[in-house]
């Protein structure tokens, strides 16, 4: 399969539930699904979260769960809590729950978000409504038919290559956690459907298998393909391995349809993990897959130094949308988790690689041999569709009443275009996209006016306008007001606050003549405060003073 779209930017629909991150293996457990959130949180501060589509998964109920896994086990995740243990003895030591795989609150809730999300993401992919689909929260490969294992309670991988069973003839799944994918190499493990191809290390380490003489069997022998590493595996060895393989996959294969399981212990530093990979080489593994342009299910996994979990599946996604984003990390919720460097990408340490050139060499070659033996790209029958595992969602929002609050979930799946502003100055990378900014342009100097600008030379002779505009109607309403009133030399002085007043109230709106000739300056002013306390009247009211005109000139004689 030639590669297509090399760097080509993606449709991407990422699953994420806030309540993830709340569930507590227990006290000294490595497993930690804070990092999740942790992960959430970092690629939300890159600003990487407008350039995909975001949802809450749907909790994956017991039929769906039961696709794969015995009834049985299913009932039993669902019944079991802290405070009912003791009621479970047999069957947990039968399910193989209570040490590695612990029992705490809200067990089977987690195993239905992270299965949910892996299977929403295939039916998405099924649609063809992305191009990758991202789930961190999933990945847990160890998993049995009916039994927990390595951490892993409900396999999700299994779930949701079964649903993209539904559309794809041909699945196949890639795992580059540090530890052996058991669980999905033994649901597949005689059918020519699903190819599984596994690069692990090998070698007195959990789970023990992975052999690179187990190849499938039945119709399935030859599909399965195990890559087992020693300690000390570095990027550039990797490379050298992964990219030669994986293509003659794609090229012998020829799937429709990617499952990458990511986990991140095979970083360097990692808690459990002895592989010596930064977070640029194993991001190349995504960046290669990529290539061939066909859908991608993208799922997390392994990952006990939850610090760099975070790093490496950030800058995966990133990855996933084409985006570049800087090594400096941006200020977060968990920030003081990434010191003391507080960058984005780790150094590799100083281990030795016990994987010399010749033996990869040598396990590379044996691997082609077994691919020669497959038939090229088998074929399926044709039978109708089942159902989907997800009812479909209305994408049509043109239907939609625009009168209506657009609801969290719409806002998240809407895709931030390139030329559009960002929320704020300070958020996102490099601040607005537009080159437009929202501060005022500051005018160019026009030489010729003395130093002052076109612009502002015509503002302020608008300014001096009004003012002499508003003193000529001042010395106007005065002159009014000498014609009209004379008021008698007899009258009292008026208390300097009433004088005030009443220049006030003259000033605004001249006080009507009563039949003696004075002003009625008590009625004004109280007019004026019930003006002042009224509410003011609805748009295009008439007021009632607007039929009543002052006398004029002939009235004046009549009186």
């Amino acid at each position: 399969m030639a590669l297509t779209n090399p760097g080509g930017n993606r449709k991407v629909c990422y699953y994420y539930d806030s309540d993830i991150g709340n569930n507590y293996y227990g006290q000294g457990h490595p497993m930690k699904p804070h990092r999740i959130r942790m992960t959430h949180n970092l690629l939300l501060n890159y600003g990487l979260y407008r350039k995909m589509e975001i949802y809450r998964p749907h909790k994956c109920i017991a039929d769906e769960m039961s696709k794969y896994h015995s009834d049985d086990y299913i009932k039993f995740l669902r019944s079991i809590r802290p405070d009912n243990m003791s009621e479970y003895t047999k069957q947990m030591q039968r399910f193989n729950v209570g040490e590695d795989c612990p029992v705490f609150d809200g067990l089977y809730e987690f195993c239905q978000l992270s299965a949910g999300g892996s299977v929403a993401g295939a039916v998405k992919i099924n649609k063809q409504q992305t191009d990758i689909a991202i789930n961190w929260a999933g990945g847990l490969h160890h998993a049995k038919k009916s039994e927990a294992s390595g951490f892993c309670y409900v396999n999700d991988i299994v779930l949701s290559i079964l649903e993209l069973l539904k559309y794809h003839q041909r699945v196949l799944y890639i795992d580059i956690d540090i530890h052996h994918g058991d669980g999905v190499e033994e649901a597949f493990y005689t059918t020519d459907r699903v190819m599984t191809v596994s690069f692990h290390k090998y070698g007195e380490y959990f789970p023990g298998t992975g052999d690179l003489r187990d190849i499938g069997a039945g119709k399935g022998k030859y599909y399965a393909l195990n890559f087992p590493l020693r300690d000390g595996m570095d990027d550039e060895c990797y490379e050298q391995i992964f990219q030669p393989v994986i293509t003659k996959v794609m090229e012998y294969y020829q799937p429709s349809a990617v499952v990458l399981q990511c986990g991140a212990d095979s970083l360097t530093g990692d808690r459990l993990g002895c592989f010596n990979l930064t977070v640029k080489g194993h991001a190349k593994c995504l960046e290669y897959v990529k290539k061939f342009n066909i859908p991608v299910l993208m799922l997390g996994g392994g990952g006990y130094t939850i610090r760099n979990v975070a790093r490496c599946w950030t800058y995966e996604t990133a990855v996933a949308l084409g985006q570049e984003i800087p090594n400096e990390l941006p200020y977060n919720d968990y920030f003081e988790y990434f010191g003391p460097d507080f960058k984005l990408h780790i150094s590799p340490s100083n281990m030795s690689n016990q994987n010399t050139t010749e033996y990869l060499h040598k396990i590379r070659q044996r691997l082609f041999e077994n691919l020669r033996m497959l038939p090229h790209a088998p074929g399926v029958q044709m039978a109708d569709i089942p159902p989907d595992a997800v009812a479909e969602e209305s994408e049509d929002e043109a239907m939609e009443d625009p009168d209506k609050r657009t609801s969290i979930r719409a806002s998240d799946k809407r895709i931030q275009r390139e030329d559009e502003y960002s929320d704020s100055e300070d958020e996102g990378e490099g601040g607005r996209k537009n080159v437009e900014s929202h501060r005022k342009k500051k005018r160019k100097v026009d030489e010729s006016n003395d130093g002052k600008s076109t612009g502002d030379k015509g503002e302020e002779e608008k300014k001096a306008e009004m003012k002499t505009e508003a003193a000529q109607d001042k010395n106007q309403i005065k002159d009014e007001e000498k014609m009209d009133t004379q008021p008698s030399t007899d009258e009292p002085e008026k208390p300097e606050a009433a004088k005030d007043e009443t220049q006030n109230i003259e000033k605004t709106d001249p006080a009507p003549i009563n039949e003696a000739g004075k002003k009625e300056v008590p009625a004004a002013q109280e007019a004026a405060k019930t003006t002042q306390d009224a509410p003011a009247p609805p748009a295009g009211a008439k007021d009632a003073t607007d039929d009543v005109k002052p006398p004029n000139d002939d009235e004046k004689m009549e009186q």
